[in-house]
């Protein structure tokens, strides 16, 4: 986090927007424990019943009102590698 990003106190809630990945376009919830959010998230997918490790690295945020929103984007060079659409399927 840089010197601009406000503090939170430890416990605070902040809503999570994932873009791009397995993840597009879902939103969660954390609650910060060190009076700020991570700058890299790492989620369990499920792809085509497969578990993968995919990581998210933070790219913005903003507050609305009283909450603070925060953009991660999919990182796939240190994410495990997706199998490719033509790749799936029947093995």
């Amino acid at each position: 986090m840089s010197e601009a990003t406000p503090t939170m106190k430890r416990g605070d809630e902040y809503v999570v927007f994932f873009r791009g990945g397995p993840n597009e376009g879902q939103v969660d919830r954390r609650i910060s424990t060190d009076g700020g959010w991570d700058d890299e998230l790492t989620v369990i997918a499920t792809v085509d019943g497969k578990e993968t490790l995919i990581n998210y690295t933070v790219s913005s945020w903003r507050e609305v009102g009283d909450q603070y929103q925060v953009e991660y984007v999919f990182n796939p060079a240190s994410s495990e590698e997706l199998e490719a659409l033509e790749d799936r399927g029947e093995h």
